[in-house]
């Protein structure tokens, strides 16, 4: 019975089908490249594909050319002292992180909106102009926050190249990398930093349990109170938070 329902309905969606073709409501979808006449034609279709590039792009861009990198990775390093696994979790600390990103480039982000987004959006400037206004405010802040030695290894690896005699001739594609290394350089200070008093606070611990002899004792369970307790007491969040924004 159920088989016979099953084939009615099956021939009344073809025989619906077959009168709505007959009546030429069904439309005909093509999808092709054909010729054009008017160069302007290609325009909105270059401009979609360069919005596609930049969405796809973004979370690169947010992560390599601003100080979400640094943020991200000292508190890595902060949980990993404190020994509480996951606790805060990743989508506590990436969310912090991203906010924390926010406020210390807002300047910028500020500077890019005035000299750049508005006159281009008001028509007063080209979009090449817009393009390099907006790369300059980017390119004063990466190179504020990268080391000398980092920046001169890859000018030095530019071979054939000669060296920039000023910040707005310096390529981004030799600033980002060296931005990038000098990032990662200062977050693992500042992870070692972190370390130290965490580290003290084991041995003191072990060294306890040993003399003791608990030595079955894992010395992780009897040191994590206390690692939080000292960070409770001395405020850790707000001077972590503290010495990473005034750090930029």
């Amino acid at each position: 019975m159920k088989m016979k329902q099953i084939r009615l309905a099956l021939l009344l969606v073809l025989l619906l089908a077959a009168a709505a073709q007959a009546q030429n409501i069904i439309p005909n979808l093509t999808i092709g490249v054909e010729e054009s006449k008017d160069p302007n034609d290609l325009v909105p279709t270059l401009q979609i594909l360069f919005m596609i590039t930049v969405l796809s792009l973004a979370p690169s861009i947010l992560i390599m050319m601003t100080s979400f990198t640094r943020i991200t990775i000292v508190f890595h390093f902060l949980r990993q002292s404190l020994a509480t696994q996951t606790v805060p979790s990743n989508q506590i600390l990436v969310g912090l992180a991203l906010f924390i990103t926010f406020f210390i480039m807002r300047p910028v982000i500020d500077e890019i909106n005035d000299k750049a987004l508005q006159p281009y959006l008001n028509k007063e400037i080209s979009q090449s102009e817009a393009l390099e206004k907006a790369v300059s405010p980017v390119r004063a802040f990466m190179v504020k926050q990268t080391r000398e030695e980092d920046l001169l290894l890859f000018l030095d690896l530019r071979a054939g190249r000669e060296r920039p005699k000023t910040v707005e001739e310096i390529p981004m594609s030799t600033l980002i990398p060296a931005f990038i290394i000098s990032e990662l350089n200062t977050a693992f200070k500042i992870g070692f930093l972190l370390y130290l008093p965490m580290l003290l606070i084991d041995l003191i611990v072990g060294s306890v349990l040993l003399s003791m002899g608990m030595m079955m004792l894992p010395p992780v369970m009897i040191s994590m109170p206390f690692k939080l307790l000292l960070f409770v007491l001395v405020d850790g969040w707000h001077l972590v938070v503290e010495s990473l924004v005034k750090g930029f």
